[in-house]
């Protein structure tokens, strides 16, 4: 009988001791909130592109359920809007940069935009769809007052913007869906070669072998600035 009672206030003793040991918290994600809403869908953009984009994946991704996103953000369209602003931000250049004359600003400026939408190539497609955000309408407004110091006239300006824009999209969108393996390239080329007759001009440039994405737009942009630079 000893024994029971012994072996029984020590069961007893084991199981108090084990109570007033301090629970292990489960591991949690960080809290939810709009900014992390935003980065996460970013990050969901950037690996499956806008077709890819769901609240349910997006919350999975989270770790939260569908319904609590709503707290933060509207609806999916909402965050296309949040996402596409936050990866156009505008990132003040270097003096070397500011010191020089408006076309180096303007350079820098477009330079940075198209760099900003090849890191995240769903945001060329999702820009001319999707309300114009603080970020992309900074941008706007920096190119329009560094123009319209430069000398171009108001009268034009829209124009000078618009004509930009067109550029930087058009030359953003072909780099991102005209990506040929250098195999390729010269495939087509060799093909050309044999319809010399037809397209001379382009077998002789050797168009379809030109992969300077980055000169070509460099060098057509200073063709554009060219003719916005004001007359003497």
């Amino acid at each position: 009988m000893a024994a029971k009672g012994s072996e029984a206030r020590s069961k007893r003793s084991q199981r108090i001791s084990e109570r007033s040991q301090p629970l292990q918290e489960p591991r949690s994600e960080p809290p939810l909130s709009r900014e992390r809403i935003v980065a996460t869908a970013v990050e969901l953009l950037d690996a499956q592109g806008v077709d890819g984009l769901t609240m349910r994946r997006l919350a999975d991704r989270l770790g939260s359920g569908v319904m609590s996103l709503y707290w933060h953000v509207d609806n999916k369209g909402y965050v296309f809007d949040l996402a596409l602003d936050s990866v156009l931000e505008y990132r003040e250049p270097p003096q070397t940069v500011r010191s020089q004359d408006w076309r180096g600003e303007v350079v820098y400026m477009l330079e940075d935009w198209r760099a900003s939408m090849l890191r995240h190539p769903w945001s060329a497609s999702l820009l001319p769809r999707r309300a114009l955000g603080p970020n992309i309408l900074s941008r706007l407004e920096l190119l329009s007052k560094t123009l319209s110091r430069a000398g171009v006239a108001d009268a034009d300006l829209n124009v000078a913007i618009w004509s930009l824009w067109n550029y930087v999209m058009g030359a953003t969108i072909t780099r991102t869906s005209f990506d040929l393996s250098a195999d390729d390239r010269a495939a087509a080329q060799q093909r050309l070669e044999h319809l010399s007759e037809r397209y001379p001009t382009i077998e002789r440039s050797r168009l379809l072998l030109d992969d300077d994405w980055d000169g070509a737009f460099k060098k057509g942009l200073g063709f554009l600035l060219d003719g916005l630079s004001p007359k003497k």
